[in-house]
């Protein structure tokens, strides 16, 4: 009998995240002691780490503690090939031997991360040159049109059935939610951020929205539905297009908004607002020019633009473990870097929010549901996939907490245009998250 299509599907996924994440590091058993200077590189390692509360278990179950204090959390290296590569590059290894089962956590992952994260950035202004040059994140991959759709398959096409099973059930939201109020669910922080975005945008029945990079559609149909607009909105996943196109037939929607399949670079036509909510990190900064001429072209002279994304106080790269196993071709932007784009077309710059904290609230609303649905994650794929999501999403709840990524929402308009609000009084008139009291 012929595999259905269910069937294929299941498998395309399955082999997807096999390539995605199949390293070249085997574990090794071992059965020695460790030598007296690899007892000494786990000391030195911890010391050019800024010296955190953590302790070493080895592959033999002797423990190296912390040069003082008492240790938070213990990490176990089932091998000594395992301390190599985390001498070696602990940017990259961390998170592939954690993948593999080779680097053991006891304590919470994303706590442990934070804490290494904070006394890594404080430690470091102490290294020298050539630990600086050898630990070095990699420059991301490139992000021309051919490229940027094989790194948009590499991470958004795993397959509809796995982001669901940890995004919100509303509109399948996978970037930050706004926590109007901390108490707030998932559901309604991500239909409260859809609100607070349409309120920036100051939409009105019958505008109309061109959207880069649509996501699984919530957007869209957000603004269709409760502002009455017509949007044109671009992505280049066809898995998450098909669920978008769906979703929007089933709420009759379809006659307001048209997702089409293609790069953010072939946007035609003129529109009175721009949006991209978590595509920016995907363009790579020598792309910023040609997105700025994009939208000074594409908006109407009394049109507002609204760019959302993860963000950092300086210029860095991505992590070389993020950008080679999760999220190839990432870079976010620097806020002087963000600014660059507004100032290379003119634009003034009407509002800059700084949602980092909201981030790291709903990645903690993510982690608990991954963490609720891990078997079935590890039912998918396997249990490797299984270890490097959850380290994937710790570590960015780490990231967002110790302040190293920041997410940013700017909006903007041309520099001549005078047709703009006396204050954002408006954006707050009422509550923007559902059910809020």
């Amino acid at each position: 009998m012929a595999p259905s299509t269910a069937e294929k599907q299941e498998h395309s996924d399955k082999e997807r995240a096999s390539h995605i994440l199949r390293l070249p590091l085997d574990a090794t058993r071992v059965d020695r002691e460790p030598h007296s200077y690899e007892r000494w590189m786990v000391a030195k390692l911890m010391r050019m780490a800024g010296s955190p509360p953590i302790c070493f278990r080895l592959w033999n179950g002797d423990v190296i503690p912390p040069e003082s204090g008492e240790a938070r959390f213990t990490l176990y290296l089932a091998d000594p090939k395992a301390l190599y590569s985390l001498v070696a590059n602990p940017n990259l290894a961390f998170g592939d031997l954690y993948s593999a089962g080779r680097l053991q956590v006891e304590g919470d992952l994303a706590e442990l991360l934070e804490t290494l994260y904070r006394s890594v950035h404080a430690a470091r202004q102490k290294w020298p040159r050539w630990l600086d040059t050898l630990w070095r994140n990699h420059n991301p991959r490139a992000t021309g049109i051919p490229e940027a759709k094989e790194n948009i398959q590499h991470h958004y096409d795993l397959g509809n059935a796995f982001y669901q099973l940890w995004l919100d059930h509303a509109e399948m939201q996978y970037t930050c939610a706004y926590y109007e109020q901390p108490d707030l669910s998932l559901e309604q922080a991500q239909l409260a951020k859809l609100e607070h975005v349409c309120r920036k945008l100051r939409l009105k029945p019958g505008m109309t929205v061109v959207e880069a990079g649509c996501g699984w559609g919530g957007l869209a149909r957000y603004m269709a539905r409760q502002y009455g607009v017509r949007v044109h909105s671009y992505n280049i996943s066809r898995e998450q297009l098909a669920y978008a196109r769906e979703r929007a037939r089933e709420q009759g929607l379809d006659h307001l908004i048209t997702y089409v399949e293609d790069d953010y670079r072939n946007i035609e036509g003129q529109y009175d607002a721009f949006v991209s909510v978590g595509m920016l990190e995907h363009v790579g900064k020598d792309n910023y020019a040609a997105l700025s001429e994009l939208i000074k072209r594409c908006l109407n002279p009394e049109g507002i633009a609204l760019l959302h994304s993860i963000g950092r106080n300086r210029p860095m790269l991505m992590n070389a473990w993020i950008e080679k196993r999760i999220f190839p071709g990432a870079y976010p932007p620097s806020i002087g870097e963000f600014m660059g784009i507004c100032e290379h077309g003119d634009f003034s710059v009407l509002d800059v929010e700084n949602l980092r904290l909201h981030y790291a609230q709903t990645l903690t609303h993510w982690m608990a549901r991954f963490t609720e649905n891990e078997d079935k994650v590890t039912d998918m794929y396997d249990a490797h996939f299984t270890r490097a999501w959850r380290m994937y999403l710790a570590g960015s709840i780490a990231a967002f907490r110790a302040g190293s990524l920041q997410l940013f929402q700017v909006v903007f308009t041309h520099g001549d245009n005078n047709l703009l609000p006396q204050n954002r009084g408006d954006l707050y008139t009422t509550p923007a998250a559902p059910g809020e009291a």
